[in-house]
């Protein structure tokens, strides 16, 4: 079940209607109250969540889902008017897997809800991953900054990962788009840099270990 919480009916009958005729299951809210008491009956798979909402903003209910011990995996896709890069950086930040600004085609949103449910499945093993004074617990999900413990998003998580995998080897940004998020759209690189900054600010003084390589993309090591 994917939740839609936009309190623009036809935007919302639209994403729903479009959902459901690509083979998901889909309910819409106008507001945070319907929201949450849903939430509370059946925990969706995916929730598309508006900024600009009556009440109470887009931003304060992501907040809420990633403050709760039961809904902080529940995958969040932004969908939303206000597309400034302050207003994207500040969703992805506080744990958003992606950010879709309105108007958008409807071939695309549905790609980008595919790749958000593909990556959230998160596959647990047992590698662990490490770099000088980084590590990664895959089983936990959990990174170590030295001997500090950091909290990363779903995104910045397998960024790190990737990157750590793949130490001293050069990715481009498409690389990176298509393996983390699972998609490749023009433009669309964007995102790459954006958690990068997040990640590198995350990791504080580790953050130096994560290499630009001007015009090509980025590196751990080398």
């Amino acid at each position: 079940m994917i939740y839609c919480l936009e309190d623009e009916r036809n935007i919302r009958e639209l994403i729903v209607y479009t959902l459901e005729s690509s083979g998901f299951h889909a309910a819409g809210f106008s507001n945070s109250v319907d929201f949450f008491a849903a939430v509370a009956n059946e925990k969706p798979e995916l929730v598309l969540l508006d900024i600009m909402l009556p009440k109470e903003n887009g931003l304060t209910i992501l907040k809420k889902l990633k403050d709760s011990m039961v809904t902080k995996d529940i995958p969040v896709i932004m969908v939303t008017a206000k597309g400034s890069e302050f207003d994207k950086v500040t969703g992805l930040d506080m744990g958003a897997d992606d950010y879709i600004p309105k108007p958008f085609g409807m071939m695309e949103f549905i790609a980008r809800v595919r790749a958000v449910l593909r990556r959230s499945a998160v596959k647990e093993n047992d590698t662990d991953l490490t770099y000088k004074t980084l590590a990664i617990k895959t089983d936990r999900h959990q990174v170590l900054a030295g001997d500090e413990q950091v909290t990363l998003t779903l995104k910045e998580f397998e960024l790190l990962k990737y990157l750590i995998e793949n130490q001293d080897i050069v990715l481009t940004r498409n690389q990176i788009l298509g393996h983390v998020w699972g998609y490749d759209f023009d433009g669309e690189t964007r995102t790459v840099d954006v958690h990068i900054r997040t990640l590198r600010q995350k990791l504080g003084e580790h953050g130096k270990y994560v290499e630009t390589v001007r015009g090509v993309g980025y590196r751990i090591g080398g």
